[in-house]
């Protein structure tokens, strides 16, 4: 791994030496039509900070000169209001210039550099010792708060680091960051349009053009962005159950007869989770086989539907997956809609890791027959790398969303308002306070257009490939699935002292199992990168390397190789 990177980036605050700043709300010698004075000044990566200048200070009638930064020089002149939850710019500007400096290239540049470490492991009892962060009575100096965000930064895993393939999401994308950024500055709740008149609109222009992408007919139907994908796949759960049992909103379920749920023994965990959640019971979501390859077995799928109706319950849904966590196997959804429509039941596809794959005419052909679902779960921060959190829940059914949770509280949603009403959403939520998640999707959307998705899917799936390539040619390497579909990558790393050991034996399964902890305890503690591994079913531990960083190329996929080797090589 090269030597440790550090390039520099500052913002400046461009300040009249005159200026005289007043206190409270009133922004300090600007006029009321002019923004922040350039905060950010674009240009040269490095970029000189003005030196302190000598400022008159106005506080209630008070006035006090001081040298130095805004920062530093009105410690003490505003301390006693530091408890106020409004930005001014003689107490807040210059620290929040440093603050942002300090992120720009601490947390977004240095980060994200391949010379750089993807974390600084420390034992948890140490990092206890090592970390301030006890609470305290009175407020820390503002030079105190960029001392814990260096050292917040420092001790954090660097997720948007191009060798951090540890989990479905990475990446700092500089336009979903921005996006990211300027949701917080404005702090939205996006439940009626009168206190989010712009997200209330992007949201229905953004979910509307994932729906017609799905398939569904001119983009009809509803759709909402939900806190993770395991809560929009609950949403899916909720408005099947709402389709053929309406009662159960208000009787709830000792109206209802046993209900089952069909998914595969490798869907993600939230179905279960969910369906316990919601009353229906983990016992009652029934896991159906899949093959050597990861796919739901249709014939055990359709069998186990036939045993829940002989059994006396009642079928309701197909949760099926595009793009299973650890194989990122895609299910035959074209069979599953044939056999949804056979026995009337939901069809859901929780293509929350693959769905990004629909971007891609190459590729998109591994979700045929999603255009036949009743409801998609999507998440763009998997493998379209918006930041976390971007999960969706699309369906074509309008208004179902609103029938199933609505509750019409009228301290929110009046219906005698002055403008339309049909634009306050946020009662198809179970949610009350929700996030914008949408602007950074949007904003990540406009900057790089339908094509720059189709090109970042392409690229990565493109770096599968030639990885896949690479270790099926490479001795000591061997692959869990023969081709992988998605951008998993599933592979052992064999040991030359292992070799030579029987592959029938308990011996060689023993100590194949205890390989890939081992190397991923090195490469955590050497911070050179981070790829997760797991079991499956009846095999032993084994890599699972996930890509969805465009950014890489085909020479970090060598490195990966090479950094495996290096590091498991005398085990």
């Amino acid at each position: 791994m090269p030597a440790n990177g550090v390039n520099s980036v500052e913002l400046e605050v461009i300040e009249d030496v005159a200026t005289t700043y007043a206190s409270g709300s009133d922004s300090a010698g600007v006029s009321e039509d002019e923004d922040v004075q350039q905060l950010f000044v674009s240009g040269a990566h490095h970029i000189s900070s003005v030196p302190p200048l000598k400022k008159a200070v106005e506080t209630r009638g008070k006035s006090t000169q001081f040298q130095g930064s805004a920062s530093e020089g009105l410690a003490a002149e505003v301390s006693e209001k530091r408890y106020a939850s409004l930005p001014n710019r003689e107490q807040h500007q210059q620290f929040l210039t440093d603050f942002l400096t300090e992120v720009l290239n601490s947390a977004v540049f240095n980060a994200t550099d391949r010379a750089n470490k993807v974390l600084n492991w420390v034992d948890p009892e140490e990092l206890k010792r090592t970390l301030d962060l006890a609470i305290k009575q009175e407020p820390d100096t503002h030079e105190k708060l960029l001392e814990l965000t260096r050292a917040t930064i420092r001790h954090s895993v660097k997720t948007g680091h191009p060798y951090f393939m540890n989990q479905l999401f990475s990446s700092v994308d500089p336009y979903g960051f921005a996006g990211q950024v300027l949701t917080d500055a404005l702090n939205p709740s996006v439940y009626t349009f009168e206190v989010s008149p712009v997200f209330v609109l992007m949201e229905e222009v953004v979910l509307r053009e994932m729906r017609t992408i799905v398939g569904y007919p001119n983009g009809e139907g509803d759709g909402i962005f939900a806190p993770g994908g395991s809560m929009a796949n609950g949403y899916a759960i909720s408005c099947a159950r709402y389709k053929f049992m309406p009662d159960v909103k208000a009787k709830g379920l000792h109206a209802l007869p046993r209900l089952v749920i069909f998914t595969s023994e490798d869907a993600h965990y939230s179905v279960k989770k969910l369906a316990s959640f919601m009353g229906i019971g983990s016992d009652n979501v029934y896991a159906i086989k899949t093959d050597a390859i990861g796919k739901i077995c249709v014939d055990h799928l359709e069998s186990e539907i036939l045993r829940a109706k002989q059994e006396g319950a009642l079928p309701f849904m197909v949760s099926a997956t595009a793009g299973t966590t650890v194989i990122g196997a895609f299910d035959p959804l074209e069979q599953i809609a044939d056999l949804c429509a056979k026995y009337n039941l939901w069809m859901h596809v929780d293509a929350a890791w693959g769905g990004g794959a629909l971007m891609s005419k190459k590729y998109r052909t591994l979700l045929k027959g999603i255009e036949r679902s009743d409801s998609v779960t999507w998440n763009p921060h998997k493998l379209l790398a918006a930041p976390q959190q971007c999960s969706t829940l699309l369906t074509r059914h309008r208004n179902i969303l609103s029938e199933c949770h609505s509750t019409n509280a009228t301290y929110l949603f009046q219906k005698d308002k002055f403008y339309d009403t049909r634009y306050d959403t946020g009662d198809k939520h179970i949610q009350c306070g929700r996030r914008a998640d949408v602007l950074k999707f949007w904003f990540m959307w406009r900057a790089k257009g339908t094509a720059g998705f189709e090109q970042h899917i392409d690229k990565v799936f493109e770096n599968a490939e030639h990885f896949t390539s690479s270790i099926k040619a490479r001795p000591g390497f061997e692959m869990v699935i023969e081709n992988p579909e998605c951008t998993n990558v599933c592979f052992w790393y064999v040991p030359p002292g292992l070799r030579g050991v029987p592959r029938d034996s308990a011996e060689y399964r023993e100590r194949l199992h205890k390989v890939a902890p081992k190397v991923k305890e090195r490469m955590m503690k050497e911070g050179s990168m981070m790829i997760t591994y797991q079991p499956i079913h009846d095999k032993p531990n084994f890599f699972r390397l996930v890509l969805q960083n465009s950014s890489l190329d085909k020479s970090d996929m060598n490195y990966i190789i090479d950094e495996i080797e290096r590091l498991g090589k005398d085990l």
